[in-house]
């Protein structure tokens, strides 16, 4: 499990802040990258948006659709590579959730992620992503700065960059600096 599925009370706060933030457009739609097991996918279908979450563990996968199951909510899980999305997922979607994906990333990568982004939304999407920041620490991931993702992400409007509450997370994590970024399409 990932530090973010352990905590509770800062971390999940400001995560719902930043959803309640943004205007539920009629048959909106939303794209958890990375989901993982499923958790915050459920929490924005709760919400009224057409969820389809994408990861490339299949595990990880299995458990979100037994999640989704248990907790009565309909969200679309696919395994999917998160620099490749516009082959699988529809164009249209008006908010993307990134929850520990784009920070582990190479360069590379992240040109193909950006890419695929900006092929599956509409402009004035909302692009909410948590990342550790730079540094190297082993298991963490490598992490980016705030010009990293605005520089991979030309085309869209940081909204808003500040840390995350993670003080209830395991040292490794809090001591990797993590931020949420708020990016709105132009």
């Amino acid at each position: 499990m990932t530090p973010w599925e352990h905590t509770r009370r800062g971390f999940d706060t400001q995560l719902s802040a930043l959803l309640d933030s943004i205007p539920l457009p009629d048959h909106g739609r939303a794209l958890d990258i990375g989901c993982g097991t499923g958790k915050h996918s459920i929490d924005m279908a709760k919400r009224g948006w057409q969820v389809t979450g994408v990861d490339i563990e299949q595990e990880a996968l299995d458990k979100a659709r037994i999640r989704a199951r248990d907790a009565h909510s309909t969200v679309r899980f696919l395994h999917e590579d998160a620099t490749d999305l516009h082959i699988a997922v529809d164009p249209g979607h008006m908010l993307v959730l990134d929850i520990g994906c784009f920070h582990g990333l190479d360069d590379q990568e992240r040109r193909h992620y950006a890419e695929s982004v900006n092929a599956i939304t509409a402009p004035g999407a909302s692009l909410i992503m948590f990342a550790f920041s730079r540094g190297h620490r082993w298991p963490i991931p490598h992490g980016v700065s705030k010009a990293d993702v605005a520089r991979a992400f030309d085309g869209w409007t940081m909204v808003s960059s500040d840390p995350a509450d993670m003080s209830d997370a395991p040292l490794p994590a809090r001591a990797a600096h993590p931020c949420w970024y708020h990016l709105v399409r132009r």
